[in-house]
């Protein structure tokens, strides 16, 4: 399986930078993992909502360009549906079933997912009711992805 995971914004934190390194190379016993990171744009204080919008718009485009009709698209949105670790395992696994080979993850920005990246999730996911950092997000994510596999393959992991 082919999994992208689309990212406004870099990674700044190196504890960050390392996690995320170290889940890659787990991962790639299990699929063929890509981080696209997108150019995220500057938020002054104060922004007001007509502004933050055109932020979201700004960074939307450069996601949706990075968007394949082919694949699974996995928006992470705070209203999304919200599943454990063993319904997510099931979930990927079921998509694999059905032949979906190639599935994107989208990590918005600080201000969140502009709607028109938000319309093309095939599914809109939720980690959580709490706002996490978005380059935190990453590593919640790929460990994650990481324990999906696990499961999937009957291999041991910490419940």
């Amino acid at each position: 399986m082919k999994i992208d995971i689309i990212a406004v914004g870099k990674v700044k934190e190196s504890f960050c930078r390392e996690a995320i390194a170290e889940f890659e190379k787990r991962l790639s016993k299990y699929c063929t993992l890509r981080i696209i990171e997108v150019t995220d744009e500057k938020t002054p204080d104060g922004a007001s909502p007509a502004m933050e919008e055109q932020i979201k718009a700004k960074e939307g485009e450069r996601i949706l360009k990075n968007l394949r009709d082919e694949a699974y698209v996995i928006t992470l949105e705070i209203q999304g549906k919200k599943m454990d670790s063993v319904s997510f395992a099931k979930q990927l696994e079921q998509l694999g079933v059905q032949g979906k080979s190639h599935i994107q993850f989208v990590i918005g920005g600080s201000l969140g997912l502009d709607k028109r990246v938000s319309q093309r999730a095939d599914l809109k996911l939720s980690f959580s009711d709490m706002t996490f950092p978005h380059q935190l997000m990453r590593v919640i994510l790929l460990e994650q992805i990481y324990r999906a596999y696990r499961i999937m393959n009957g291999e041991p992991y910490h419940k």
